[in-house]
């Protein structure tokens, strides 16, 4: 490892818009991401989880869209990667906090997974975490450009109005994402009931402290100015670190964490609980987590099948008839005709042909029940 000389470099923009209901997150990030594109000569890709919201805003602004069925992190990890592929020059993330809160999100994951840990969720996060640090370093490490929107935990003040009289105002708290994934990000600012944009944090010293109604096309220019201020990217030194061995063999791609779910899945719920996870996935990346979904569906229920001894006990238990030794060929030999036993409703529904042969052994014959 070795010190050298600080230097400014271009970088790309990690933007957050933080509010509570009807504060404009939406039209907002559309307002920032789409002058930003026209500065810089690109397209904008939005991964939308908000159910089609900035769709609405679709004769007004241009992008391209997205919309998230499952929300777990992995899913929007996948997402920002094909936003690069696809050459976007500016990806909005809206919503960020479906990650946390929504369907297949962070803290549904954990539930689910405390369930197979005995509800220990302390021991349920090492399942999760390495999920969700997989989608911060997607935001955070971006090729493009990359603005997102998240929620806040709301709740109501009375302040005095203009005629001296105490009215009810809506106010946004903490965000509604992981503790301090706010830091990830350049700048980030709250968003008020009238669209004002308050900046909370930031690392273009041009922002700091100000407070921007309707964020749009002067923030976007003010932005870029900044953001291209500095050697060019390619001149950057390379991080120092441990050796890329070392990092190669420690890296975890998103397919990679969704193969691991699938083969430590310890039964078919869980697994059907992944599915949406590895349908998220596209092309050979795709058939490999069907492949492998596949695979551990068919070794779960190969082990939940019983083996011919535990169809042994239950169908005594059942009819109460004990198995014979197999005969060994000397002595008498019965030439009474079997009995015909019919399988009870309690037997075991699957194994009924072991069963079956179970049962014609106990009897003495091999007819079909």
């Amino acid at each position: 490892m070795k010190f050298a000389k600080a230097q400014k470099h271009q970088v790309k923009l990690k933007l957050a818009f933080v509010g509570p209901a009807g504060s404009g997150k939406t039209y907002s990030a559309l307002s920032v991401g789409c002058s930003l594109a026209k500065l810089v000569g690109t397209q904008v890709a939005v991964i939308d989880t908000e159910r089609g919201s900035a769709s609405l805003y679709a004769d007004v602004f241009d992008f391209d869209v997205l919309e998230l069925e499952s929300f777990s992190p992995l899913a929007y990890v996948e997402a920002i990667k094909t936003a690069e592929r696809e050459g976007y020059g500016v990806i909005i993330v809206d919503s960020l906090s479906h990650a946390w809160t929504g369907r297949d999100g962070a803290l549904e994951q954990v539930d689910r997974a405390a369930k197979r840990e005995q509800g220990n969720s302390f021991s349920a996060w090492r399942h999760v975490t390495p999920h969700h640090n997989a989608m911060v370093d997607a935001l955070v490490s971006s090729t493009s450009h990359l603005i997102a929107t998240m929620r806040v935990k709301t709740e109501y003040v009375l302040e005095t109005n203009s005629k001296g009289k105490q009215v009810p105002r809506k106010v946004g708290l903490a965000p509604i994402q992981r503790d301090g994934l706010e830091y990830e990000f350049s700048v980030v600012g709250d968003l008020d009931i009238d669209n004002g944009f308050t900046v909370t944090k930031t690392r273009c010293s041009i922002l700091a402290g100000q407070y921007i109604e309707r964020p749009g096309a002067k923030i976007a220019e003010q932005l870029i100015t900044w953001l291209r201020s500095g050697a060019p990217e390619s001149e950057r030194p390379p991080a120092q670190g441990p050796s890329a061995e070392t990092v190669a063999a420690g890296s975890t791609s998103a397919l990679e964490l969704v193969l691991e779910s699938i083969a430590n899945a310890p039964h078919e719920a869980a697994l059907h609980a992944i599915s949406r996870q590895a349908a998220a996935f596209v092309g050979a990346d795709r058939d490999a987590a069907r492949s492998a979904w596949a695979r551990r569906r068919d070794e779960l229920r190969a082990a939940a099948a019983p083996t011919e001894d535990e169809v042994e006990a239950a169908v005594v238990e059942a009819v109460g008839v004990p198995a014979p030794a197999e005969p060994s060929g000397s002595g008498p030999q019965s030439n009474a005709e079997p009995e015909t036993v019919r399988l009870p409703d309690t037997a075991p529904h699957r194994g009924n042909a072991a069963a079956r042969a179970v049962v014609g052994r106990a009897i003495g014959g091999g007819g079909r029940p």
